[in-house]
């Protein structure tokens, strides 16, 4: 197996993506090498500099850099840049799986364009595992389509149920439709029809609708909507996560009662916060791409590249693109049945 890493994308590259792929062919390398794209002097300043081994990678020599100010239509004219050269290679059949912690909108457009999508997809979801109080669940779009159609939020749910079984070892994943109420009645004409939609397809175990507040209690294992209501929930969850913790923070901290209280409950909050840390997953994959492309987070640490890393293997050895591809056919298939039966 054969994953290629971008070296040149991120807030912290390259010293962080070198490091994580160091710890990622350590601690799960066996039968995985690793290709680092990248300018090749600096890669190895970099590994000198900060005592990185690069032992069972590989250096392809790239002159130029897709950066976050990138007009993400345009980044793929930088053809010799770490993020396109990387795309290119996984289409020509040069690695399995890509990772970047580079742009997102730019990584988003490269594959459409570059890898394509498996059949069914005109444009890849971008899905996060979210923490939940029960368990973490998948969520997409998370951004990358602000606008779509039923048929469109029906696929996601496809794709959404086979990354869950495949790569987060969920048994006939639940998947469920976020609206403004559990009613099928509820939402938009898009979201009415997408819930329709998905009642009817035998593709998936469709649950219903899912209200906002009821997303984090993480009873489902997948969770579909549009990027733009997508995007909201993640930055909202986000943001109070952190309030959270700084209102706990401030809680312990008034006197030497509190503090002393801290110290019969640190574990749990050490755990709690473990379990909220977006660096244990690693990275968001591009569902519908025609091979597995993960998206680490622009401010990775080697810990999230790692975990990228592990993810794009579990993709690879689940066979999530193929896998898809088939449950995507099966369908149309069954949509095409329905109509002539009609």
């Amino acid at each position: 197996m054969k994953i290629l890493v971008d070296a040149m994308g991120g807030d912290n590259a390259p010293q962080c993506v070198l490091q994580g792929a160091a710890d990622a062919l350590r601690e799960f390398g066996s039968g995985m090498q690793l290709v680092l794209l990248g300018q090749k002097e600096v890669i190895e300043q970099t590994a000198r500099e900060n005592s990185i081994s690069l032992d069972g990678m590989e250096i392809v020599d790239c002159r130029q850099v897709v950066t976050m100010h990138d007009d993400p239509v345009n980044a793929r004219k930088k053809t010799d840049s770490s993020m396109v050269r990387g795309l290119t290679m996984l289409k020509n059949g040069e690695g399995d799986a890509f990772v970047s912690a580079g742009s997102t909108g730019a990584l988003h457009v490269a594959s459409s364009l570059i890898v394509r999508t498996v059949k069914g997809i005109k444009r890849p979801a971008l899905a996060t595992q979210m923490p939940g109080q029960k368990q973490n669940f998948l969520l997409l779009d998370c951004g990358a389509n602000v606008e779509c159609r039923a048929t469109t939020l029906n696929a996601f749910a496809v794709m959404g149920s086979v990354y869950a079984e495949k790569v987060m070892g969920r048994q006939n994943p639940s998947v469920a439709l976020v609206n403004n109420g559990t009613e099928d009645t509820k939402g938009t004409p898009i979201y009415r029809e997408a819930h329709a939609l998905m009642r009817d397809n035998h593709v998936i175990h469709f649950v219903g609708n899912i209200e906002p507040r009821e997303v984090p209690a993480g009873e489902v294992d997948v969770v579909v909507c549009d990027g733009f209501v997508g995007n909201v929930i993640l930055k909202l969850m986000e943001g109070t996560a952190r309030t959270l913790f700084d209102l706990l923070k401030g809680v312990f901290l008034e006197n030497i009662v509190t503090k002393l209280c801290f110290l019969g409950v640190k574990n749990g909050l050490r755990g709690l916060k473990h379990k909220m840390d977006s660096e244990e997953v690693g990275g968001a994959p591009l569902l519908g791409t025609a091979k597995p492309v993960i998206k680490a987070h622009g401010s990775s640490t080697a810990k999230g590249i790692k975990n990228a890393i592990r993810q794009a293997r579990l993709c690879v050895e689940g066979d999530l693109c193929g896998t898809m591809q088939t449950a995507l056919a099966a369908l149309e298939a069954n949509q095409t049945k329905a109509e002539k039966s009609e």
